[in-house]
């Protein structure tokens, strides 16, 4: 009999490869909020569920429907580098008490085993790729990441917390940028990857680049890495509980993406940068020595391969499903 997954988050970007990664060998179930389309996966699922999962309500809809093996915690209130300059405040409490009412439903209904998406936003920036250990809590967070990295070691925490009761195993993966099939696509509220894709496919002559192109360097890491880390932790993982790193250890300026992907669409394009743009200007690459020592991982695609893959499916799904309210003509 195969084990059932429940994916929280299942219409969103993370969900939609998860559920594509895990479809053939396990029972996989989804919960999402709200979308603006039909996830195209959803026909695929055991059963999509809609709820708030920040509400009792929401999560007793959910749990006392179906005995789970595994849940896949990667439902997160998130958004752009606007609004964690001018509204932090958006991403700390609906993700509070979302993984806070998710976790304590995981121990309650006796789910084996938790798996949560964290990042890096803890981390300090440097030159240097960070280890899981290079977390100080003693350490003054970056200022723009203030709320939102001690949301996230809050939820860590729990995650600990609850492991150490004996009942549930509990993975934290704290990868770095991720991107490719599914991301948002939008110019004010994707993450830079996917709002570069958005302009680089719609401009005829000249794009427009937040910031200068050179305060920003980011570890990106395709998404079907980050699935297979995944997959292996639910076949490998035995202990109560692991926190690891997932990134490519190296990192890109924003200067660098851009005429990467720019390259790669094949276009003539310009590049216009507007310093009067909100940007965050840090360095931070990862280090995942622990995540190939713990589970054989490590992440194979190359940032020019990401985005050659990411720019095929762009073309071949994002214009004729997403674009089109959900409906897929072809």
């Amino acid at each position: 009999m195969k084990k059932k997954v429940l994916v929280c988050g299942a219409s969103g970007f993370m969900g939609q490869n998860i559920i594509e990664q895990l479809i053939d060998n396990y029972d996989v179930y989804g919960v999402h909020y709200s979308t603006n389309i039909e996830t195209p996966i959803a026909s695929k699922l055991k059963t999509l569920y809609t709820c708030d999962l920040t509400t009792q309500t929401g999560i007793n809809h959910i749990f006392k429907n179906e005995n789970f093996d595994i849940v896949i915690q990667a439902a997160a209130t998130t958004s752009g580098a606007k609004d964690i300059i001018e509204r932090p405040y958006i991403h700390v409490t609906d993700n509070v008490i979302m993984n806070s009412l998710v976790l304590r439903a995981c121990f309650d209904y006796n789910v084996k085993h938790v798996i949560f998406l964290s990042c890096g936003v803890m981390y300090q920036p440097g030159n240097e790729p960070r280890k899981e250990t290079d977390f100080n809590g003693n350490d003054e967070l970056f200022p723009a990441y203030f709320g939102g990295g001690w949301m996230k070691i809050y939820i860590e925490k729990q995650m600990e917390f609850y492991s150490r009761l004996g009942k549930t195993k509990h993975t934290v993966i704290r990868h770095s940028n991720t991107y490719g099939p599914y991301d948002k696509y939008d110019y004010e509220y994707s993450h830079v990857f996917g709002a570069t894709i958005r302009k680089v496919m719609d401009a005829s002559d000249t794009i427009e680049v937040w910031g200068t192109g050179e305060e920003t360097s980011r570890d990106l890491v395709y998404v079907k890495d980050i699935t297979e880390l995944i997959d292996s932790v639910i076949t490998n993982q035995s202990t109560p509980f692991e926190l690891v790193n997932a990134g490519t250890g190296k990192a890109f300026t924003v200067k660098e993406l851009v005429e990467k992907i720019i390259h790669y669409s094949g276009k003539n394009l310009k590049i216009k940068y507007n310093s009067n743009k909100p940007v965050i200007p840090t360095k931070l690459a990862f280090d995942s020595t622990l995540a190939k020592e713990k589970f054989g991982w490590y992440a194979k695609t190359d940032l020019d391969s990401g985005i050659k893959k990411t720019l095929d499916w762009y073309k071949d799904w994002y214009k004729k499903y997403y674009m089109n309210g959900g409906k897929n003509e072809s």
